[in-house]
């Protein structure tokens, strides 16, 4: 069974639970880690004999556009993750439509490959924002990878379809959503797709969860993870809240050797390799 390994290329002062503390327009004063670190996952992907999808920053390939050229020199896919890691809850329809057709026009001027998927910071696609899937058609896209079909306080579509769907309703018709992989034992559903809840786990529970999810359910699933994730020499943030400080730091020092151990216990591809029968050619 193959899975779809996927990375959120955004640095560590970028991510949404420093929202509050760190201006956007001050990014490039903070030390800039992004690169190293990604070249890190790299190398580690290289190992393996692993390819993955880079949901990628426009900013990002604004100024590390030999990075985004290695990632697709090493046959990785180039995906979206928006210009600046806004929420779409955050934009009205017509900024999120300029976002995401800049950030794909970007990207494949960058990177020299077509761009096909996309990636809503904080999995900010819902049920109250239904209207950004035919905008990301409109901006060229023909996959989104934007529900985490969950319960959470930042985020989540609980009731979304644990599987890849068609939002408009109609099977093939428009940008399909392939969610954030989830267990579902008891009649509930569990997280197990990546981020912070990877780190929060025991390794073991990962590996349960993902081994029900392959050989009992039968299904691929999407995991995904960060650069700032394999660093725990970052730059602490000041003045942040407990919760947002345990979530953010915890055991990133066990995070590469947690990430070596999935590679060695699953099977890892692109996304647009293990969904092509979903993906297609539909523009």
């Amino acid at each position: 069974m193959l899975n779809a390994l996927t990375v959120d290329v955004e640095d560590y002062f970028q991510v949404a639970a420093f929202e509050s503390h760190i201006d956007g327009q001050q990014w490039d004063i903070y030390p800039q880690r992004l690169e190293e670190n990604t070249q890190r996952i790299l190398d580690l992907l290289a190992r393996r004999g692993v390819h993955a999808t880079f949901f990628v920053l426009g900013w990002v390939a604004q100024r590390y556009p030999v990075l985004i050229r290695r990632i697709v020199a090493q046959g990785h896919e180039l995906a979206s993750h928006g210009m600046r890691h806004v929420r779409v809850t955050e934009q009205t329809p017509e900024l999120f439509l300029r976002d995401a057709r800049e950030s794909r026009l970007l990207l494949e001027q960058v990177g020299g490959v077509e761009v096909l998927g996309y990636r809503a910071s904080t999995y900010s696609i819902g049920k109250d924002n239904l209207w950004a899937f035919a905008a990301l058609l409109d901006a060229g896209y023909r996959y989104s990878s934007s529900v985490y079909p969950i319960r959470h306080d930042l985020y989540g579509w609980p009731e979304a379809p644990r599987t890849p769907f068609w939002p408009s309703g109609e099977s093939g018709r428009g940008v399909v959503e392939i969610p954030i992989a989830t267990l579902s034992w008891w009649n509930r559903r569990f997280p197990c797709g990546g981020g912070g809840f990877f780190r929060l786990y025991p390794y073991l529970f990962s590996r349960w969860a993902w081994r029900r999810l392959n050989d009992r359910e039968g299904i691929p699933g999407v995991f995904y993870f960060h650069p700032w994730e394999m660093d725990p020499g970052q730059p602490r943030i000041s003045g942040i809240g407990v919760k947002t400080r345990l979530r953010h730091y915890l055991n990133l020092e066990r995070m590469e050797g947690r990430i070596e151990a999935l590679l060695s216990d699953f099977r890892w591809e692109r996304m647009d390799r293990v969904y092509a029968s979903f993906i297609g050619d539909r523009a």
